[in-house]
């Protein structure tokens, strides 16, 4: 597998990923040609030196995978870096083969890379079985996240 930044070109296949489960079918909008908020969004991302959207390739160079890293400056932890890992997604026919372990492994080094003290993520509870796998990377439910969402 082959790790890289995304560009322009492959943002039809992330939307198609992030769409492609019970709650994206919910809140996403795809469509070809996709919608121009997706076209913005990844502008900006691109744009942000503390983005990193990422997509995963097979050997067929072929888009299975995608997730979005973001490296976060504060002033706690004596001015460190948090990095955040978001979107994350596998092609459906390609799910429960192992990627996404492997997307983590290489996410969670390429936060060291950064230096970064930790690497955190936020799922929705309506989620167990992704729960369930992020406990088993190692991750641990430390805090109580909370969210306004303005419609």
């Amino acid at each position: 597998m082959t790790f890289r930044k995304a560009t322009k070109k492959d943002l039809i296949s992330i939307v198609q990923m992030i769409a492609d489960d019970e709650l994206g079918k919910t809140r996403e909008s795809f469509q070809i040609p996709l919608p121009k908020e997706y076209l913005k969004a990844f502008d900006e991302i691109d744009s942000d030196k503390n983005q990193e959207l990422i997509v995963v390739e097979n050997k067929d160079l072929q888009i299975i995978g995608t997730l979005q890293l973001t490296f976060i400056q504060y002033l706690t932890y004596q001015g460190k870096i948090r990095a955040q890992i978001e979107a994350v997604r596998i092609r459906k026919d390609k799910r429960g083969l192992g990627i996404g372990k492997t997307m983590f492994t290489w996410a969670i080094n390429r936060a060291k890379e950064q230096n970064a003290h930790l690497i955190q993520l936020t799922t929705d509870k309506r989620r167990p079985e992704a729960i369930r796998f992020y406990k088993e990377l190692g991750f641990t439910d430390s805090h109580e996240g909370m969210k306004i969402h303005f419609e």
